[in-house]
This record gives structure tokens, sequence and C-alpha cells, in this order.
């Protein structure tokens, strides 16, 4: 194999960390990207841990971006997303992160790809992956993108700077439909679990979305609790496996599941236990949320599956709506491991169903370092 160094950036986009890249620095054949990015992450890791790359151990630090100019008329950037799996030598380009879209648009102004006057500026994201365009709102200072701020955001510890990231016309990003199969809420027959009443939704990534309650769960284990689980999750991936099915993201049930759709495990408010040893009062919030991608628990939800869960609370009849503070307007606040994270979402009743108009939620980024990755 041919070694490259590479020059790349680290950087922290809300709960997530990848190396961000500039198209013009990769091969041109993109076939050779998946050696390359592999070999950065350290994968495939048996142990788990990727030490001989850049990943942590978690997909949710195993993650790679790549910037180059726009193909859209509506954006200025694209950016595409590679999630790096930690044991297995393989890349999946199916979806995107929404954290790691929080450090795009400060990437593209501080690496002069976007001009922009001090002050609050938006840049313009098309991401390849979904085919979508994200709207990323920050403040600059003295040319760059400020990074020190009062935002504090579960899962991360400190705060920064504020990047508003609305992700426009979300519906369909990974099936093509917003309600892929049509319906609100559909029976599954699972093998080894029997009939399950879910959600399928897609905005801004495919989910499948299912009631604690019905699988005998509190709805607030813990991340550890549920990987020490081995029963609950091969239910849970099972549930997945099908939906994954249906939604028409796999070719059969039997190939299992793969990173999509995102399994969201959902129960109305009541008191949520964080990661951090304090407790979130049912009054603070008005759904709780744990969600698996990859096979992993999440410690904080990703971008991406807050965007589609506040918009399946908007659509009338879904699980999280069903399950949802009576009465909630505005933005949803959901209780998760890392504490509680709001998004705001529109939904919109027109002929022949419903449309998401957008989804919103604050992040904060932060680079971490530049220069070179031997790969």
């Amino acid at each position: 194999m041919r070694h490259y160094k590479t020059p790349a950036v680290f950087q922290r986009g809300g709960t997530s960390k990848a190396l961000i890249f500039h198209l013009r620095d990769l091969p041109a054949d993109r076939a050779d990207w998946d050696a390359l990015f592999i070999t950065a992450m350290g994968s495939p890791d048996p142990y788990g841990r990727q030490l001989n790359g850049m990943g942590g151990g978690v997909t949710s630090v195993s993650k790679v971006c790549v910037i180059g100019p726009p193909t859209h008329a509506d954006a200025d950037v694209d950016y595409t997303f590679a999630q790096v799996i930690v044991k297995e030598a393989r890349v999946s380009y199916k979806s995107n992160c929404g954290n790691m879209s929080s450090a795009i648009g400060p990437f593209a102004v501080d690496e002069g790809l976007v001009r922009a006057p001090d002050g609050l500026t938006t840049v313009r994201i098309h991401n390849t992956n979904t085919k979508k365009i994200i709207n990323s709102t920050f403040t600059v200072e003295n040319g760059r993108a400020a990074i020190d701020g009062d935002l504090v955001i579960p899962g991360v510890a400190g705060s920064g700077s504020p990047v508003k990231l609305d992700f426009l016309n979300p519906g369909g990003a990974g099936t093509g439909r917003l309600l892929p199969t049509g319906n609100v809420v559909d029976t599954l027959e699972v093998e080894g679990v029997g009939p399950v009443q879910v959600s399928m939704v897609d905005a801004a990534n495919p989910c499948v979305f299912v009631s604690a309650a019905s699988l005998g769960m509190s709805g607030i284990e813990m991340p550890e609790a549920l990987e020490g689980d081995a029963g609950m999750m091969a239910r849970l991936l099972a549930i997945g496996a099908h939906a994954a099915w249906v939604m028409g993201i796999a070719e059969s049930i039997s190939a299992g599941h793969t990173r999509l759709p995102l399994i969201g495990i959902i129960s109305a408010p009541q008191d949520n236990p964080m990661l951090s040893g304090d407790v979130v009062p049912a009054a603070n919030a008005d759904l709780v949320a744990r969600m698996l991608s990859n096979g992993q628990p999440h410690r904080a939800l990703p971008a991406t599956g807050t965007i589609c869960t506040a918009v399946a609370a908007r659509i009338p009849g879904t699980i999280p709506n069903l399950l949802a503070r009576a009465g909630t307007v505005g933005a949803v606040r959901i209780a998760m491991p890392s504490g509680v994270i709001t998004a705001d979402a529109s939904v919109l009743s027109e002929a022949g169903g419903v449309r998401a108009e957008y989804g919103s939620l604050y992040r904060t980024t932060r680079r971490l370092f530049e220069g070179f990755v031997h790969c």
C-alpha cells in the first residue's frame, strides 16, 4: 500500500471529533480513499481502541470529513462525511454526521474557502451524502470563526461560541421519504423479538423509534448498562436490521444492521440520570431518548438523530409524538445520558402527507490541531 503524508485538521464538532481533509489533498481516485481513512483512524482494531491511529475506539471519534468546492448552486462548499468502523476495515458514506456539520462552516472560513466579514455569518453547506443543504450560522472575529463563548452543550466540557445549524427540508435524507412506509406507526414481526410497534422516520438521517416500555425497558438505561445486556442489544439490533430492510436501506433482513437506521428508544418525561451523576428532573424535558448506531449506544444523542427525533415529535401519531409532553410547543427538550439537548423543527401538512420544513439546533466546535497525518 502506498503511504501518504497528507495535510489535515483535527477538529471537534459538537460531541464528535474528526480528521478534516481538503478534497484537493486527497487521491483523485476515490477508490483510494478508504484505505487512507482506515489507516489514519487505526482500524480495524479488534481491541476497540484504535491506538495505532487517530480514532478513539468509539464511532463518535472515528470520523473523516472532506471539504471541497460546491457542486450545488445553493451552497458555498461541499462536505462529504465518512464513518470509519472501529473493528472492521470498512468506511461508510451512507449518511451525514450532524455534529461534525457544525465544524464545516468555521473550517471553511478559517481555511479561506469562504470569505466572511466580522460579525454573524452564514455558510451554506451541501452535504453530498444526503444531497441536503445545511445553513451554518456563527460569529467571525478578526477573519476567523469565533471559539470562545457561553454555550454549553451536553457531553462536552467547557463552553464555546454557538454554531446554529439549520437542516433545510431534511425529510428523505437516506430513503427519499420522510415516512419511508407512508405510516406513522408500523408493526414489525422481528425474529427473536416478536411483533414490535415502531415509527420509521427519515429526517437528516433515517431513524427507527420504539417505546422503551414495549421492550420492557425503563428508558433511562445508561450506555454501559445497555452494552452489558447482550440479550437486549441483540433485540435492538434485530429491530434495526428489520427496519433497515423495510425502509429500503438494506437488501434483506439477513444483511444485519448497518449504521442506519439509528435506533431510538423513547419514553415519556421522567427523571433522567446522567453520566455526570446528576439527574435531569422530569419537568426539564419533553421527551427521554436513548440511541444506538453502529451497534453502540451513544453517550450523547447524534445531532442528526436529535433532528429526526424533534421532527418525529411534530408528526401526529408517531411514537415520539405520542410520548412527548402534552402541549409541547416550540423547541423539543430531549433528555439523554449526557443531559438535555434542545432542537426545533417545523412539519407542514400538505396534500398527500407531511413535509419537514426544517430542523435546527445549536452546537459548538473547536480546532484541535492542524498539520499532517501519516496514513
